[in-house]
């Protein structure tokens, strides 16, 4: 009886009150809600073609309670793997046909050894924006099918911790078509 007692006003607690980004003993610092990927969209869906532009479309909730500092991608699936020119990545707030301001990306850095890709902003992107960031790849693959990357943000401070948000899902066919 007790603990159920102590369940529900634990539960009623959580349930009502806004959190803080929480930290951790060993002072890592983790979102308390998750940032949404909300879409992911090339504008080449063709194979073999070289100018495509890939967008992965972001959202940051207000209740996240911390700015975004990084967001990592790695491709998961694919029977090719996907180099892109790192020194081509943008930011901005919105989506890509509805642009709305630049954000400021300090860095873009592949680890050779698992082809993730990291990039942080700086200044971190404040809670209860909408961002995307456009890749442009050296070319879309030679073999059709789709092709994953898995999407971590990381939230701004020392010892922060990724929370993975989703899957990227592109797909490149034989035919393909334009995105406007």
């Amino acid at each position: 009886m007790f603990k159920t007692i102590i369940g529900i006003i634990s539960s009623t607690l959580i349930l009502n009150s806004p959190l803080l980004a929480l930290t951790t003993g060993n002072n890592q610092t983790l979102f308390n809600y998750s940032p949404q990927l909300l879409d992911a969209v090339t504008t080449l869906s063709r194979i073999r073609v070289q100018g495509a532009t890939y967008y992965f479309t972001v959202h940051l909730p207000m209740n996240v309670d911390e700015s975004l500092q990084q967001l990592t991608l790695q491709q998961t699936q694919g029977l090719d793997t996907i180099y892109f020119y790192l020194d081509d990545t943008i930011a901005f707030e919105g989506r890509p046909v509805n642009r709305v301001n630049n954000l400021t990306i300090a860095r873009v850095k592949r680890n050779l050894d698992n082809n993730k890709i990291a990039v942080i902003f700086d200044p971190p992107i404040p809670p209860g924006k909408t961002f995307t960031i456009a890749m442009k790849p050296k070319s879309n693959p030679e073999i059709s099918g789709n092709y994953q990357f898995a999407i971590t943000a990381y939230p701004a401070g020392e010892n922060s911790q990724g929370l993975y948000i989703g899957l990227g899902r592109l797909t490149f066919n034989q035919k393909g078509d334009r995105f406007p």
